[in-house]
């Protein structure tokens, strides 16, 4: 593992940086170029190891608050490159980071507390995620980020494609857009030795078919919904363009802080309760922080900034979202979904939070110390009703990598 990536997350300078350097040591078998434009100007990069036809496409940095993408990314293209059996047939493609300018908002270098983690946060609004935009936006609106993804599916046509996301606190988990057989036991293996929970009830795959613990297989075109009221389809993402090639797609999810709460299968003794509770709590907080947002919304210069962009959209999703947990049957009823429907109810106002923090820091508002005091009790919250244990960075980029190089393997017996 390169040394930057056992101490730290790395930015996507390093990134870039550490990539041009293996392609100026191996310019026989990696090469560095240029794919597409962010709307600010920044540029998306592709590292390619190998020359065979047959393609997997790995992609980082999808989701700006997900560092450990990036840092597992360079670790496999390093793989590649040692292990002349991983590209013996197979040609490794590695989209640097897919939101450079949600990268450089979102600052997460080596974090010791949940507060530190979500004192600099930035997750962008659904239409300006480049994997998600496609399931909020017509095809004439997308960014040009969602384009240049598309567009080096196109020219690749992998048989995979891995995108790599993380979660703050809970355990790892895979979703795939179609069933790779064979992938849930190394999947296993490895978190069992790298002491990474897996998340078994992952609420992201609410309703969707398990082909092993932690395992989750999109749902086809006519099933409902766990969630009906959130905008965002995972059947409408770029995940789905591999399809058009024969190809599929692995979400491969790993925590920065584990909570050995997400991985218990008994069954919860009351869910339809704990759900009515998780939605009051849910709109208690976030009408705290649209209390706070309303408040210093007059005396804000920039009220249309990325950052506030944000937080509206998250805020927006909350009225829907608790309905559908106070109306609807429970999507799982184990424990280890309860808990994670808990941890998504209080990311949620969390992160909003966290975001208007940052515009009213800026503006030097009167605002802001009362919001950090709520944005730092509900991180430390967080944490202990999880019993938070942080996750080296070294054992979150081993076990993406080890999870995506079985994930090519079985994969590539599914094709032949």
């Amino acid at each position: 593992m390169s040394q930057l990536a056992e101490q730290r997350y790395l930015n996507v300078a390093e990134l870039v940086l550490s990539a041009r350097r293996l392609a100026v040591h191996r310019p026989e078998l990696c090469s560095l170029r240029q794919v597409g434009t962010s709307r600010a100007g920044r540029p998306l990069h592709l590292l390619s190891v190998g020359h065979s036809r047959r393609a997997v496409l790995v992609v980082a940095g999808a989701h700006a608050n997900e560092p450990t993408g990036g840092s597992t990314l360079l670790h496999l293209a390093e793989w590649a490159l040692r292990d002349e059996h991983l590209r013996a047939d197979t040609s490794w493609h590695f989209l640097l980071c897919a939101d450079p300018d949600g990268a450089n908002l979102h600052r997460t270098p080596s974090p010791r507390t949940l507060f530190d983690y979500h004192r600099h946060f930035f997750r962008p609004a659904g239409p300006e995620q480049p994997e998600w935009s496609p399931s909020v936006l017509p095809p004439d609106r997308l960014p040009p980020e969602t384009r240049a993804l598309t567009g080096v599916i196109d020219e690749l046509r992998p048989y995979l494609q891995v995108s790599l996301h993380g979660t703050d606190l809970g355990g790892s988990w895979v979703q795939l857009t179609r069933d790779i057989p064979g992938l849930a036991e190394p999947f296993a293996k490895s978190a069992a030795e790298l002491h990474i929970p897996v998340e078994t009830g992952a609420s992201d795959a609410a309703g969707w078919p398990v082909s092993g613990p932690g395992v989750h297989v999109l749902p086809g075109p006519g099933s409902a919904a766990a969630y009906p009221s959130l905008p965002e389809d995972a059947r409408h993402t770029t995940w789905h363009h591999a399809h058009r090639y024969g190809g599929l797609t692995a979400i491969v999810e790993v925590p920065m802080w584990a909570s050995d709460l997400v991985d218990d299968p008994a069954v919860h003794p009351a869910p339809e309760l704990a759900l009515r509770g998780f939605a009051r709590r849910l709109l208690h907080d976030a009408r705290l922080v649209e209390d706070i947002l309303s408040e210093a919304l007059p005396r804000l210069p920039e009220a249309q900034g990325p950052l506030l962009r944000a937080a509206r959209w998250a805020l927006d999703l909350v009225p829907g979202l608790a309905d559908d947990w106070a109306r609807m049957p429970p999507a799982g009823t184990s424990m280890a979904y309860i808990g994670s429907v808990d941890a998504f109810g209080r990311r949620l106002p969390l992160r909003a939070a966290a975001m208007l923090l940052r515009v009213l820091d800026t503006a030097g508002d009167r605002a802001a110390p009362r919001l950090e005091r709520l944005v730092r009790h509900w991180s430390d919250t967080f944490a202990e009703r999880f019993k938070a244990r942080w996750v080296p960075v070294e054992h979150q980029v081993e076990h993406q990598s080890r999870t995506t190089v079985a994930a090519a393997r079985h994969a590539r017996v599914r094709g032949d």
